[in-house]
């Protein structure tokens, strides 16, 4: 085993001793916060499956997920947690559902490539959730459908702890066997998908079965990550079947970095926690989203653990002195020029709402509260400051990006 394997197994082992251990040092809000990011991080890996390893870009994969989680529900109502499908195995049915859907949807689908199979993705996700509230048998109208988890194996499912470990270990095992997929024939033929479909034609592979074969394995853990949501909620809406949940699963993995087994559930699970973390802070927070999207594939195609496992390889990060001032100037650069940026944008936000509006009377503008101070709207301090810091972060940015790797100045 090489170093770097090595290194890899010992950070996944001290990792899931983590999670494990999470629930006794963490709230209650921060273990619904985990169990988001767990489901997350299983969504975004069987969605890096088919975008990262075989090349095709789904813009519907919420259709699997919801499908999966109302599965699940009436499974919940059918069985009660007892016969053939006690709780913990109702994700099952969830996985189920995905890979049968997954199958018809992928039948159609890998007919095409490139963008016109994103496109018969994407209609076909918006389909579905237009008839959803129209088919209330099946997704409960805009209601949605409701369910209670029932004990099971002597375990009462009542509190968030026992959803957590349940999710944890659906969560493992689902990557193990994501991850075991990718070692066998068929998970080599899938990157061969990506790379060149006509060397698989010219060697006598079925292309089509093998474009399904991967969307469907596909569908099947996203609807195991639908089921997983579904008991953690105890409901589902056709909301689940939203293209915001489609979007949200295309920036995660991206960022985390789409062709890196685990970069989709690392960026997953980040963005979730940033999700849960800035959302009560301020309206803006989907901003700050896209804006890390765009700086992410603007600097680091590769996504975060992508690239990190780059440099690892080409031996980056191996810091001597002479870098490590550079990089301390790199880490304040970025805190101001961030510092700058959320100034700005919530003065902006706060200038432009229409709670501020309100308050205006005759030609007199009141200041703009931010972090526990009053800013005259007018004046050019409170537009100077966030910019001006902006401005000297970047530049200090790009002088210590250029110092830590001169060959690529900072830029992909």
């Amino acid at each position: 085993m090489s170093t770097n394997l090595r290194i890899a197994a010992v950070l996944i082992a001290l990792a899931v001793a983590a999670l494990v251990a999470a629930p006794a040092v963490l709230s209650p809000g921060l273990i619904n916060a985990a169990i988001q990011m767990l489901i997350a991080a299983l969504f975004a890996s069987a969605f890096s499956l088919l975008c990262g390893q075989a090349g095709m870009l789904s813009f519907g994969h919420s259709a699997y997920f919801g499908l999966g989680a109302f599965a699940t529900i009436h499974a919940m109502n059918a069985f009660n947690g007892a016969g053939l499908l006690p709780t913990p195995l109702l994700p099952v049915v969830g996985g189920f559902i995905g890979l049968v859907s997954g199958i018809a949807a992928g039948w159609f689908a890998t007919k095409r490539t490139g963008v016109y199979f994103s496109m018969i993705t994407l209609a076909l996700a918006e389909l579905l959730h237009a008839l959803a509230p129209h088919l209330k048998e099946v997704f409960g109208g805009e209601a949605g459908i409701s369910a209670m988890r029932m004990p099971a194996w002597g375990i009462s499912f009542g509190s968030n702890v026992d959803v957590y470990y349940l999710t944890l270990a659906w969560v493992l095992v689902s990557l193990v066997l994501l991850y075991l997929y990718t070692l066998t024939p068929v998970g080599r033929l899938t990157l061969g998908l990506r790379e060149n479909t006509h060397r698989l034609r010219f060697l006598g592979y079925d292309i089509h079965k093998l474009g399904v074969l991967v969307f469907s394995v596909s569908a099947m853990f996203s609807g195991v990550a639908g089921g997983l949501q579904a008991m953690n909620i105890e409901a589902a809406n056709y909301v689940v079947l939203d293209m915001q949940l489609s979007a949200s699963v295309v920036l995660n993995s991206y960022i985390g970095g789409v062709k890196v087994f685990l970069g989709p559930a690392i960026g997953a699970a980040i963005m979730s926690f940033f999700g849960y973390a800035v959302s009560d802070l301020t309206r803006s927070w989907l901003l700050y989203q896209g804006v890390l999207f765009v700086l992410v594939m603007m600097y680091l195609p590769d996504g975060l653990v992508g690239e990190l496992m780059r440099a690892l390889r080409a031996g980056r990060l191996r810091f001597g002195w002479a870098k490590l001032g550079a990089g301390l100037v790199f880490v304040a650069a970025l805190a101001v020029s961030i510092v700058g940026f959320v100034c700005a944008v919530e003065l902006a936000q706060r200038f432009f709402s229409a709670d501020y509006r309100s308050m205006i009377v005759g030609a007199t503008w009141p200041p703009v509260a931010l972090f526990g101070r009053d800013w005259a709207p007018f004046s050019p301090f409170t537009w100077g400051v966030p910019l001006g810091l902006m401005a000297v972060g970047l530049g200090f940015l790009a002088m210590a990006a250029r110092r830590l790797d001169p060959e690529r100045g900072g830029a992909a």
